[in-house]
């Protein structure tokens, strides 16, 4: 069913364009980048994976694979930003910018970006859907879809208003799966039961299941020793019925080479196997966060406006993962409008009005150490 997209030698791993490899002053490391994407195509892949408002992204591709290789032997997904877009004339200004920067004539996916409930009502506003269906009538975009972040429910009214989504990309890993909070697998059973194809974005959640140091390297190790701890995840991703691709944010030769030798082997879990992923889950759904519940009462009383609450997000995630691999985006809208952690000046404040007695200025000296 998916394959009808990408032909019979369609590969399960695609490459992610959002985490690129840096130099030390910040600029993508395109030498690096080139061998990766020359290796990528080598084995087989096809399938490259930006978005409008990835920083740079759209050019790096067009630097690295565009400029380099044959058109036809790849295919590029890139997005129309919906939070951002706020005018019908912003869309086609925003389409034509993107096809600049990539130095390309047609996108082979195309999709509105992270459609929620809300979001979905803004697109129709904006017109959003009409225009890439006309688009598509062009030949400008082989295919139309979108990104989404929200329950089931919000997706099954997208894909019931809009018949003519070709596929959808949805975050699906082994730890949101079953998350009860919002389970993965719903929003997948639903784009099954619409027979809508899927790509699969954040199937190691950003790198958090990827950490060598992560509390459950022992629970995987022990199961597979030869097996790296994101070969799990990406395994996880690439066995989903109903998949065109499970995309992967690769900064590195040894990330590439290990997610290209999973996929090529990559066969659903055993009983044996699965139950050790279901421990895996229990060991990260065990680890004590710090019980922050989003009151706000600290941030009204900080002199330096942190973002208390936001932080304390971003470190619960360190706490369980082991690792900032995912948390700089996070980091960065957090700090934006308001102090950083190094700017706290341990007035004591925001733990004298904390209903959950969190020693805030402690963790504030944590989180300066890490960022």
């Amino acid at each position: 069913m998916a394959e009808k997209y990408l032909g019979e030698s369609v590969k399960k791993l695609g490459f992610g364009f959002m985490r690129l490899p840096r130099l030390e002053n910040g600029e993508f490391d395109l030498e690096l980048i080139n061998r990766m994407v020359d290796r990528f195509l080598e084995s087989g892949g096809t399938y490259f994976d930006t978005a409008y408002v990835y920083m740079g992204s759209e050019e790096a591709m067009r630097k690295t694979l565009v400029e380099r290789h044959p058109r036809d032997s790849f295919t590029v997904a890139s997005k129309m930003p919906m939070v951002d877009t706020n005018d019908p004339a912003e869309l086609p200004v925003k389409f034509e910018e993107s096809l600049r920067r990539l130095g390309i004539d047609y996108f082979d996916f195309y999709l509105l970006h992270a459609l929620n409930g809300e979001l979905l009502e803004k697109s129709e506003k904006l017109g959003a859907w009409d225009f890439i269906k006309a688009e598509k009538e062009k030949g400008r975009i082989r295919h139309i879809g979108f990104s989404f972040h929200g329950p089931a429910e919000e997706l099954e009214a997208i894909l019931s208003r809009h018949p003519e989504t070709e596929f959808v990309q949805l975050q699906i890993n082994y730890l949101d799966w079953d998350d009860p909070k919002a389970p993965a697998k719903d929003c997948w059973a639903t784009a099954r039961k619409y027979n809508v194809p899927i790509v699969i974005m954040e199937p190691v959640k950003g790198g958090m299941l990827a950490a060598d140091e992560s509390p459950v390297t022992p629970v995987l190790k022990a199961c597979a020793p030869d097996k790296s701890i994101a070969s799990w995840a990406i395994r996880f991703a690439a066995t989903r019925e109903g998949l065109i691709t499970a995309l992967s944010g690769m900064n590195t030769m040894e990330q590439l080479e290990d997610n290209i030798k999973t996929v090529e082997a990559a066969a659903p879990f055993n009983e044996a196997e699965q139950a050790v992923l279901t421990k895996a889950v229990e060991v990260f759904r065990s680890i004590p966060r710090v019980p922050c519940t989003g009151c706000a009462y600290c941030v009204e009383n900080c002199p330096m406006e942190i973002k208390i609450p936001m932080l304390m997000n971003v470190y619960n995630d360190y706490l369980v993962y082991k690792t900032v691999t995912n948390s700089m985006f996070p980091y960065m809208h957090a700090t934006r409008e308001g102090g950083k952690p190094h700017d706290c000046v341990k007035c004591l404040s925001c733990e004298e009005h904390c209903p959950q007695k969190i020693k805030i200025s402690d963790v504030m000296g944590e989180l300066a150490k890490l960022f």
